[in-house]
Order: structure tokens, then C-alpha cells, then sequence
């Protein structure tokens, strides 16, 4: 089983978007509690004036094709394989870019990969668990007492909402990519192009080497959710609903979070509501219905379409428009391992995997986001993270020895109750044999390597992600004695409705470099080594700017590296 896993630690700094330069806000204006900012730029300033995602050129495609193949093929295979590439450059594969290229003429207002893109993911049939949902990881907060469950449930509750907020008011700093931010990232800078029309924003911060970032996918943050549909799901949005969906011991409750004026409930009350709901002594179900959601797409659409049948569609309305689930454990994390299964699937009782996103939250604070993918990437989710921790840290909500607020929260949290028939029962048993079964065939493993790590590397002038991507192809060697193809994937947000690109960072040079190591580490000096690495990281920063860029490179247009040294 091969995991989509993301086990990434937020930082109170600034959005990480990659190992390189940081994308900076362009206000740090705190605001009022009801937001996280108060940016004088409107956050989607610069959306309507966002380049078009390009279409790579055919030769080129077909060109970083063979390179790709090249370290995996003997000459024989390879000479059959550039038979292939030129007769599909000169045939159908002609016909097919000519069609493309048509077709993103005729649909100018998106990126020619997005309905693709949302095609592959809402069709897929298998289990969204293990296959697609990764999850990233908090730092504990840095004031230990805080990590108490119910103070960090509550203080990551309210920055969450917060984020809300700042995002629905425009007041959330757009996303901006500053190559030169003493030019861009000035007071000066943001008061001048708040007044350039949208349409024109762009090119405002392309004169000063500022690149604004896609932001279209951040609305499916909250109050969103994957309804399972036959053959295609569907991703619906209620920006309506106020209410928060917690889940603990396969248990759901449901309360506002926001009033009907749209401000935030009080802190202390909600806290108060979450110690009740921690209070609540309720056995886990006998038959958790979370079961389903971790169950292939066409089985669960059917079992779903019983559930409504079955006088749960009200409740199952409340589960879907909540702004997000919080899930409470009621156990702490051991290790990274724990951690790590924790987050990424747990038992299958206590999370709602369709949610846009789970903020988990342990017995010993121990905090992760776990989300659905179809809707979007790990730019806006790790842009969340980095804004809750932050907030959640320097300006928490709520101390450790803050009052619940004197409540009636009994008659304020609602608890969800489903009606299960004989059929339903059957189901949420068949599904939990089928979790159970393919959770034991992922395995989590870790080093903790500690001698050195990316600020050393850039300081030996070498790509912290090329290293990473070395690693794998040596730790593959060394143990089934060949190279083999390896997948990473490069954000193409500086586009419009930009999704991922691949990156293959399987290469002559990483298979040289690995078969120097693993093989004849005794034949090469520490230095002819030391250049085999230096020659793998600039070829896979070649490989960055491609996937990253497209083929504007090409187009006599300065490049722009999002991920990479």
C-alpha cells in the first residue's frame, strides 16, 4: 500500500510553500479578534488577472519523456521506446496537442487541467482513505500547559474560524510568491497596487519580481464537504451554516460557532461547549457510521441514498454544511508512527473523511489536519495551518486557566443520532472489515536524522529536495538492487486554477550518483562524490522550473520557482 501521506510541521512563520524563498502576506495587520488580519490589499486582488496555465510544447514533453525513461531502460528498450516518441510526435500524438490546444482556446476563463484535474479525483472509485487524503501535523504549542486538549481544541477552534472570517471579509493578505521583497513586500508596494484594477494586478507585481498565487480553491476550505454520488462525487459548499461538527468516540454533536450576525460565539463558550462534550460518558455506537466514508465511492453513494431514505437526511445536511469537524481522541500519541497512522486513517470511527478538512486533536494536544484532496492542494490547507498556529500561539482565545462560560450547553450542542436499518448495519460491518483489512497493510516507518539537514545542504550549495529525492533512489537501490521511476509533485499556483505537475526525479544523474554510493563507494573521492550530488541538484532544479512553469521558460518569459533551493 502506497499512503498519501504528508507529515508536515507548522510553523508560527510565514506560509511554506516549498524549501525555497517563503511566500510572504502582504499585511501583518492583526485586526480585531474577529480576524486574523486586516490586509489593506482585498485577498483576491489579483485572481482575475492570474496568466494562464501553458501547454507545454510537444517536442518538449516528448523530450523530458525519454529523459525520464532513460535511467530505467537498457539501450535496447530505450531505442524501441524513441521509436515510439517520434512516430506519436509526428501522428496521433500531432492531432491530440492540436486538439488540446484548441480546446484552451475555446475555455479561456480556466487552466485546460482543471476539469481533468477534478475529473481524476471525484470519478476515482476507490476508498478516499490511504489512496488520496494526506494529512499534516502541527507542532505541539511551545507553551506545554497549552497543549491540554480542551484549551488547544478550543484556541484552534476559534483561529480556524478566524480564518473564516479574514477570508469571506477580503481582508485575508493574498497569496504573493516575492523573489525581490525589499521592492514588493513594502508598505509602499501594497498601497499602491490595491488601486491598480483587478484585471491589471498581476502585472503590477510582475514589475517588481512579486508573483501572486491561485487562491480559487480556498473557498472549499470551510462548510464544504464530498458527497458520494454514483460513477462521479460531487463537492458542495454551504456557506450558510454556522455550526461546527465535533466528533469523539464515533459520537457526533453539533453547535454554532458563529451567531446570526455572523460573529464569533464567545470563546469561553465555546469552550465550555467542548468540555461538555468531552464530558459525555456515551459508549462508542455499535455500528459508527464514519465507517462508510472510508468505503469505495459507488458502495457508499448506495448506502448513503439509504441513509436519506432512511430519515437521516437532515442529519446528514448538518454533517456535510458544518464549517468544519473537529475530532477529539481520546488517547495520546505514542511516537511519530502512532502519530502518523493517527492522522492518516486512525480506527475509522472518529473522523468524517469526506469533510473538506479534520482538525484532530489528541488527549495530549497533539493537533493534525486530515483532508479530502479532490477539492484542492497543499497550498491553501498549509496556508490554514500556518495562520492557526500562529494565531492560535501568540494570541490564543483561551488560557489554561480560563472559565468555561456558564452555559446551558446541553440544550445548545446538539447531539447527531442516525437510524440504521438491517441493511445499513450490514454495510457499516462489511466496510469496517474492509478498512481493517487494508489499514494492516500500510506500514510506518522513521530515522530521525539529526547530523545535518536543509539549512547544511544549502549552505553545501545543494537542493534540500533533490537530497531527499537521492535518498529515495538509494535506499531503493540498496535494498532491491535497481532504480526505478519516482513521482513528486510541484504546485503550479502561479496560475490560474493551477493544480500540481509531476515531477520524475528519477535521472541519469541520480542513478550514477546512487550506483557511486551503494555500489562503489570506494572507487570515487569524497569530492568526485560530492559533485555526482551537485550534478542531481541542479538538473532536478532544471526539472522544478519546468514542472513549475510550464514552457513559458521557452517563451522568452523569466522564469519562477515555487519549490526547489
Amino acid at each position: 500500500m502506497v499512503a498519501r501521506l504528508l507529515l508536515l510541521r507548522a510553523w508560527p512563520r510565514g506560509p511554506a510553500v516549498g524549501p525555497g524563498p517563503l511566500c510572504r502576506p502582504l499585511s501583518s495587520g492583526s485586526g480585531s479578534r474577529e480576524y486574523l488580519q486586516l490586509s489593506i490589499v482585498p485577498t483576491m486582488h489579483f485572481q482575475d488577472s492570474l496568466p494562464r496555465l501553458p501547454i507545454p510544447k510537444l517536442e518538449d514533453t516528448v523530450k523530458r519523456y525519454l529523459r525520464a525513461q532513460k535511467p530505467l531502460l537498457d539501450d535496447g528498450q530505450f531505442r524501441k521506446t524513441e521509436q515510439f516518441c517520434k512516430s506519436f510526435e509526428n501522428g496521433i500524438g500531432k492531432e491530440l496537442h492540436e486538439q488540446l490546444v484548441a480546446q484552451d482556446k475555446q475555455n479561456k476563463r480556466t487552466s485546460y487541467i482543471s476539469g481533468p484535474w477534478f475529473d481524476m479525483y471525484l470519478s476515482a472509485r476507490d476508498s478516499i482513505v490511504l489512496n488520496f487524503n494526506p494529512f499534516m501535523a502541527f507542532n505541539p504549542d511551545p507553551k506545554s500547559e497549552y497543549n491540554d486538549q480542551l484549551t488547544r481544541a478550543t484556541n484552534m477552534t476559534v483561529s480556524a474560524i478566524r480564518f473564516l472570517k479574514t477570508l469571506r471579509a477580503g481582508l485575508l493578505e493574498p497569496e504573493v510568491f516575492h523573489l525581490n521583497p525589499a521592492k514588493s513586500d513594502t508598505e509602499t508596494f501594497k498601497k499602491l497596487i490595491r488601486f491598480v484594477p483587478s484585471f491589471l494586478s498581476w502585472y503590477g507585481a510582475y514589475l517588481v519580481n512579486a508573483y501572486p498565487l491561485d487562491m480559487s480553491q480556498y473557498f472549499r476550505l470551510f462548510n464544504s464537504t464530498r458527497l458520494p454520488r454514483p460513477i462521479r462525487d460531487e463537492l458542495v459548499t454551504d456557506e450558510k451554516a454556522r455550526h461546527l461538527l465535533v466528533l469523539r468516540k464515533g459520537q457526533f454533536y453539533v453547535f454554532d460557532v458563529l451567531d446570526q450576525d455572523g460573529n464569533i460565539v464567545s470563546a469561553s463558550e465555546i469552550q465550555a461547549h467542548l468540555k461538555y462534550i468531552l464530558s459525555d460518558d456515551s459508549p462508542a455506537p455499535t455500528f459508527p457510521v464514519a465507517y462508510l466514508t472510508t468505503e469505495n465511492r459507488d458502495v457508499w453513494a448506495e448506502l448513503r441514498q439509504k441513509l436519506v431514505s432512511g430519515g437521516n437526511e437532515e442529519t446528514l445536511r448538518k454533517v456535510d454544511s458544518a464549517v468544519f469537524c473537529l475530532c477529539l481522541d481520546d488517547f495520546p500519541m505514542k511516537d511519530l508512527v502512532h502519530l502518523s497512522h493517527n492522522m492518516l486513517h486512525g480506527d475509522g470511527t472518529n473522523r468524517w473523511f469526506d469533510k473538506s478538512f479534520n482538525l484532530i486533536i489528541a488527549k495530549d494536544g497533539t493537533a493534525a489536519v486530515h483532508f479530502e484532496h479532490a477539492w484542492g492542494d497543499g497550498v491553501a490547507v498549509l496556508r490554514l495551518l500556518n495562520e492557526m498556529f500562529k494565531d492560535s500561539v501568540q494570541a490564543p482565545a483561551v488560557s489554561p486557566q480560563s472559565q468555561p462560560a456558564r452555559t446551558d450547553s446541553p440544550a445548545a450542542v446538539q447531539k447527531l443520532n442516525f437510524k440504521l436499518n438491517d441493511a445499513l448495519k450490514t454495510g457499516i460491518s462489511s466496510a469496517k472489515e474492509k478498512f481493517d483489512a487494508i489499514v494492516k497493510t500500510l506500514t510506518i516507518s522513521f530515522i530521525q536524522f539529526r547530523r545535518g539537514g536543509k539549512e547544511f545542504l544549502k549552505k553545501q550549495k545543494l537542493s534540500p529536495d533533490s537530497v531527499a529525492q537521492l535518498a529515495f533512489q538509494m535506499a531503493f537501490l540498496r535494498q532491491y538492487g535497481q532504480t526505478v521511476a519516482t513521482y513528486e509533485s510541484c504546485s503550479t499556483a502561479a496560475f490560474k486554477h493551477g493544480r500540481t505537475e509531476t515531477i520524475r526525479p528519477a535521472s541519469v544523474f541520480t542513478k550514477r550518483c546512487s550506483e557511486a554510493f551503494v555500489r562503489e563507494p570506494s572507487q570515487h573521492s569524497a569530492g568526485e562524490l560530492q559533485q555526482m550530488m551537485a550534478e542531481c541538484s541542479k538538473y532536478h532544479g532544471q526539472l522544478t522550473k519546468e514542472a513549475a512553469m510550464g514552457d513559458l521558460q521557452n517563451q522568452g518569459t523569466r522564469p519562477m520557482r515555487l519549490t526547489g533551493p
